[in-house]
């Protein structure tokens, strides 16, 4: 096993991270690649807003908004 993620294997935690709760071995690992990678800090910071955002969505999007015209 190497210590050190690649940015694919970062990347792929990130988005993990984002549906489960990473293990401590895989959040130290992340966070020592994040640290060394502006790029994928940026893609971590990207991909949280995204999360966030939507999160913020109805969950169902499919009925028309009371706001909108028939």
């Amino acid at each position: 096993m190497r210590f050190l993620y690649n940015c694919k294997q970062a990347h792929q935690m990130v988005s993990e991270g984002l549906d489960r709760q990473l293990n401590f071995s895989e959040r130290l690992q992340l966070k020592l690649h994040l640290s060394m990678c502006h790029s994928c800090s940026n893609f971590n910071g990207q991909m949280l807003t995204l999360h966030r955002a939507m999160r913020q969505l109805p969950a169902n999007t499919s009925e028309p908004r009371k706001d909108q015209k028939k």
